[in-house]
């Protein structure tokens, strides 16, 4: 086949209706762990809400929105944490899961930087994206020996990569705001679509809180050879486009347009996840609790792992004036 620009092979690979990865071949809990599941999935969600209060006051949202819902595993964690009150809407580019629990609506999403028409003018909203940008597909682009950037193509079916003409001039302008130091022979993962996709989901939003959750980089430590990779049952491969494999790449945090960023690791530890083990004479007092308690303070530890999940960086963004009653 012939080659194509990344960010073009890329989304067709993810999305597309006859070949797409998401589509095709099962949720990514099907290929790979993430901290939506089990555990650290309650203990994440939990958490959420907590930011939700902590920022927006007591009030519970009136609805929760997980942009990149996977098979709502987060969602499920969700509609079992939330007040009454709160709806609970999962957004992914399947069809509902079967057995998925009944107070959670489910809303088809084109996939990648596009959202749902319908879902707009969001009013009290708690607003997620766990591990959505990262595979909204994006620019892929080389600094050649003269030290002209140039888009990378791929062949879809073997992965085989090119250079291709220079840069169009946003993109350029993009790198030369956000992506600064690359050097001839290095690999620049130009974040505008990630930028644009956000604005695009803040913007619908009338008033609450937008939450990006995923890992990423900041300027002055960018990954010269860029972070471009892909996983298929459970272990990392070579990114190949063809509907094979999960794409992803990490996302350059600072470009969004965010009140506050922050690693996961710091925020879950200012509301109040420490994965401190419990005290031994609960275990004699009430055995079955001191296991409960384990078990979430193990969750707890990997959410905020070195390493791991605690790496994730969490993107802010306060949209209105909470209804103060």
């Amino acid at each position: 086949m012939d080659p194509v620009p990344w960010h073009q092979a890329w989304q067709a690979a993810l999305y597309a209706p006859d070949l797409g990865f998401y589509v095709t071949r099962g949720g990514p809990s099907a290929h790979f762990t993430t901290a939506t599941h089990g555990v650290p999935g309650a203990v994440l969600a939990r958490a959420l809400l907590r930011l939700w209060h902590r920022e927006r006051g007591e009030s519970p949202p009136a609805v929760v929105v997980d942009v990149g819902a996977g098979r709502g595993e987060l969602a499920s964690h969700l509609v079992g944490a939330v007040d009454p009150r709160t709806s609970v809407v999962a957004v992914d580019v399947v069809p509902r899961p079967e057995g998925l629990d009944a107070r959670i609506s489910w809303v088809e999403s084109p996939g990648g930087a596009a959202l749902p028409e319908d879902l707009d003018r969001l009013d009290d909203a708690l607003v997620i994206g766990h591990e959505w940008l990262d595979v909204v597909p994006c620019v892929i682009a080389e600094m050649d020996q003269e030290g002209h950037l140039r888009e990378v193509l791929v062949a879809p079916d073997t992965g085989a990569e090119r250079l291709g003409g220079p840069l169009e001039p946003l993109d350029a302008a993009w790198v030369e705001a956000h992506w600064p130091d690359a050097s001839p022979g290095d690999r620049v993962e130009v974040g505008r679509a990630r930028d644009t996709a956000w604005a695009d989901l803040v913007r619908r939003v009338e008033r609450g809180l937008v939450v990006a959750i995923d890992y990423g980089h900041l300027v002055g430590g960018r990954p010269s050879q860029g972070t471009l990779t892909a996983y298929r049952s459970g272990t990392q491969t070579e990114p190949v486009p063809d509907g094979s494999c999960d794409i992803t790449a990490h996302v350059a945090m600072d470009s969004l347009a965010a009140d506050l960023l922050a690693t996961q690791r710091d925020v879950l530890r200012s509301l109040g996840v420490r994965g401190a083990t419990p005290e031994h004479a609960l275990a004699q007092r009430d055995p079955m609790a001191y296991l409960r308690a384990l078990e979430r303070a193990s969750a707890e530890a990997e959410l905020i792992r070195v390493g791991g999940f605690g790496d994730f960086w969490w993107a802010m963004k306060r949209v209105g004036t909470p209804d103060v009653p």
